[in-house]
């Protein structure tokens, strides 16, 4: 009787079609798939139906499975997997183990393992420089893995409607960027905005308008950032 498949942790966002894909530009059935992952992989439940029913989105694989997966197909696990949503989700894209990881950042394996259950992640300056160096992280998304976006949207809505100098330092300890980069930035936010209140108010549009247009600005200001840092090539 073949064992029932082990309990595992949740996989990242699994793409149906591009293993179907993948699988078909070998020549490869289902059966085959199972095969390979059963004999290399050690992973003895996987039956061509669990394949197909992971193609067809009627089962998810889990972490594991999707490496086994990809290493059957020949291909990289971020070529199995849709867009991470999650510090560990991008990190088993990448096919990085947890203890390359942690030993990269400088971190206790416990340590990191905390921080991708929680989604918090509580690096230092240095730790998160090399978090997105091994991980190859954009900035957009290492902020939004590590579960930083909210607070960046506070700082940068300070730095657009009060002293933006005042925000460079905590938003550099947010943000893997250089400093020069975020102090171009923030001036860029903050004369955005206040010119954009002046004008309004210059139309003659009242305060309520002014407020209204203002508000708009500051709910997308994290897409304001990023867009004026990719402006800039960084």
């Amino acid at each position: 009787m073949r064992p029932p498949p082990p309990r595992s942790d949740p996989g990242p966002p699994f793409d149906a079609p591009a293993a179907r894909r993948l699988r078909a530009a070998l020549g490869m059935g289902p059966e085959h798939v199972a095969h390979g992952m059963r004999v290399s992989y050690g992973l003895p439940y996987v039956t061509p139906g669990l394949v197909v029913a992971w193609e067809r989105g009627a089962a998810a694989p889990g972490s594991a499975e999707i490496t086994a997966l990809a290493g059957v197909l020949w291909c990289a696990p971020a070529e199995l997997i849709g867009r991470p949503r999650t510090l560990r989700e991008y990190r088993v894209a990448r096919g990085i183990a947890p203890e390359d990881v942690a030993r990269a950042v400088g971190v206790e394996l416990r340590g990191y393992l905390r921080m991708e259950e929680s989604g918090q992640w509580r690096g230092n300056e240095r730790q998160s420089a090399a978090l997105a160096r091994v991980l190859a992280l954009p900035p957009p998304d290492f902020v939004a893995v590590t579960g930083r976006e909210a607070a960046l949207a506070g700082l940068l809505r300070g730095a657009a409607t009060t002293r933006w100098q005042a925000q460079v330092r905590p938003v550099t300890r947010l943000v893997p960027l250089d400093q020069g980069v975020v102090e171009a930035v923030l001036r860029e936010l903050h004369q955005d905005y206040q010119g954009h209140m002046t004008a309004t108010l210059g139309w003659g549009g009242g305060g309520s308008g002014a407020g209204e247009s203002g508000r708009e600005f500051l709910d997308r200001i994290v897409d304001h950032f990023w867009t004026a840092v990719e402006s800039r090539g960084s």
